[in-house]
């Protein structure tokens, strides 16, 4: 039995699909399981990650874990789920991120740091790991389709930014190879896209996809600033997400080949990520 957290998301909805189709025992955890909507065969479990006193059912005959952490929100209570999971799971594969630190006292109350505080607790667990470690993820582009669909034209930082931005469906890929195959335990997965775009470039490709064009328009960072600001984005993230923008002007995204040496299969392109997601946009 595996149980996959985050199992509503966009990267733990393919999490599922992959471990069904490899013919796994699946069960999803799910703050309201009841309308989840989780395909024939997966059972559906309540449970909260911020809340370790709830999971003992849904842990109950677990041996390994797929596991999505509601990155900062939850961190309070990490150290007491990471111990709950470890006395039932032998295996946990956990969605990081790209450019975590070394140790977890590094970058405290970023995105990094966050993922660095769960990496370090699995390490400490006793129990065997695998850590997916993406960039860009390319579903993060859908922000952008308020504006798309309005207005046609994509008001945001650093057009020439460039990305390897992954398909959400090649990152649960490489974790259902890890939960269901060999040779994982221990590996620190670091997972792109199969080529370096400028976000102009990813613009146009989701005109293209909805067959009409799409234009780009840079907006001055200190205006982006506040407008993630006035959506309830804390400072500090809001901070580290401009600056992450800035610097890939000068030093794009690198490519890896990692998503085909584990799953066998090349990574996606965004031409085709834009275009499973067309409908998102029109």
């Amino acid at each position: 039995m595996i149980l996959v957290t985050g199992a509503t998301g966009h990267v733990g909805r393919h999490a599922v699909s992959g471990l069904l189709a490899a013919g796994a025992g699946v069960r999803a955890l799910s703050r309201a399981p009841g309308s989840a909507g989780f395909p024939d065969g997966v059972e559906a479990v309540y449970g909260d990650l911020a809340a370790p006193e709830t999971l003992d059912a849904a842990l109950d005959g677990v041996e390994s874990v797929f596991l999505v952490w509601p990155t900062l929100s939850a961190d309070h209570a990490a150290p007491a789920t990471i111990e709950a999971i470890a006395k039932r799971a032998r295996h946990v594969v956990y969605l990081s991120a790209r450019g975590v630190p070394d140790g977890p006292q590094q970058a405290q109350g970023s995105i990094l740091g966050s993922h660095a505080l769960l990496e370090h607790l699995i390490e400490k667990s006793g129990m065997e790991w695998t850590f997916l470690r993406p960039g860009g993820f390319a579903v993060n582009t859908l922000m952008w389709a308020p504006q798309i669909r309005e207005t046609g034209t994509v008001r945001w930082i650093h057009g020439s930014a460039g990305r390897a931005l992954i398909h959400e469906r090649d990152i649960a890929a490489a974790g259902v190879r890890a939960l269901t195959g060999t040779g994982h335990l221990g590996a620190k997965y670091e997972l792109t896209g199969p080529q370096t775009i400028s976000q102009v470039e990813q613009v146009t490709a989701i005109g293209e996809a909805i067959g009409r064009p799409v234009r780009w328009e840079d907006l001055p960072p200190e205006i982006a600033r506040q407008t993630m600001l006035s959506q309830g984005m804390p400072p500090s993230m809001t901070d580290d997400i401009l600056a992450a923008h800035a610097a890939m002007v000068a030093a794009p995204e690198r490519v890896t080949t990692t998503v085909e040496e584990v799953t066998g299969a090349p990574a996606t392109t965004f031409r085709q990520w834009a275009a499973d997601h067309a409908a998102d946009f029109r």
